[in-house]
């Protein structure tokens, strides 16, 4: 199997991508529109495999030669050769669409056009594109380097070859794959996480049950490794009500409809974790 990845994207996500990747013996570039996003996406991923060897889970000589295997670069051109490329940008189709359109023209006729989205459907991203057979979604899980989790989602167009090749790249990295047969909005786990979120900020909302013990509650009561709120906060509200809204707009089903509260917070800026307020407070 010939192993040259582009990644589309240098944030948390394509960096993580990026990351596993060359771990697994990829060689990979690394796309991004700004030398300053690239250097934060390589800093990084430089960061967490000094990490994994300060833990003794990596030796030294294997994470040099992973970082040697990534090509950071602001020119798209650069994907040219690439066997498969993941896109990993802003979850807006529009801008989505911008990507797969150019990649179309300039890469190989049997490359694979991979979407790390997790609430837009793969049909609506290949719909830009000429050859919507060889497009699919392969949503890894944040952070990417840690979870083991990778969704497969097959397009209405999706070939049977584009699905295998895509499989074999996220099991060549570590990870478990499910399968996405139908393209829905939300796809598998975002749709289960967004009414886990919805139900228990409405919970909230109402006043029934602090954060606290909502979370406990699916942490005792069902084995969950982290309550829905604090997962929100993790994850980032805005992601999650920009997910749901998605989600709702797509389906009109009322169980993905976004709290008040979440728009509040959203509009106020406690998003969670990284703006140090969110369901709870860091």
């Amino acid at each position: 199997m010939a192993r040259k990845l582009a990644v589309i994207g240098a944030g948390l996500m394509g960096s993580g991508i990026a990351q596993v990747s060359a771990q697994a013996g990829w060689d990979v570039v690394l796309r991004d529109v700004t030398d300053e996003a690239l250097k934060r996406g390589t800093d990084g991923i430089k960061a967490s495999y000094d990490k994994f060897v300060s833990k003794g889970k990596m030796e030294a000589h294997d994470a040099d030669a992973a970082l040697g295997r990534i090509t950071a670069t602001t020119d798209l051109d650069a994907a040219a050769d690439a066997d498969i490329v993941v896109e990993a940008v802003f979850e807006k189709l529009e801008v989505k669409h911008e990507i797969f359109r150019a990649l179309d023209k300039i890469v190989r006729a049997d490359t694979v056009l991979a979407s790390n989205t997790s609430a837009i459907p793969i049909t609506k991203i290949a719909a830009a594109t000429e050859h919507p057979e060889r497009v699919v979604g392969v949503h890894f899980f944040s952070p990417v380097p840690m979870m083991q989790l990778v969704e497969l989602v097959r397009g209405y167009k999706t070939s049977d070859e584009t699905l295998a090749t895509a499989r074999e790249f996220a099991e060549s990295t570590g990870k478990t794959c499910i399968v996405v047969n139908r393209d829905v909005a939300g796809f598998v786990t975002t749709r289960l996480i967004s009414a886990l979120v919805v139900e228990a900020t409405k919970l909230y909302e109402s006043g029934v049950a602090t954060a606290e013990d909502i979370d406990l509650a699916c942490k005792l009561g069902f084995g969950h490794a982290m309550g829905p709120l604090a997962t929100a906060d993790l994850t980032g509200v805005d992601i999650l009500l920009h997910a749901t809204s998605n989600i709702y707009t797509e389906s009109q089903d009322e169980k993905f409809a976004p709290p008040e509260l979440m728009r509040r917070m959203v509009d106020a800026g406690d998003i969670g974790r990284k703006s140090g307020q969110g369901f709870y407070t860091y």
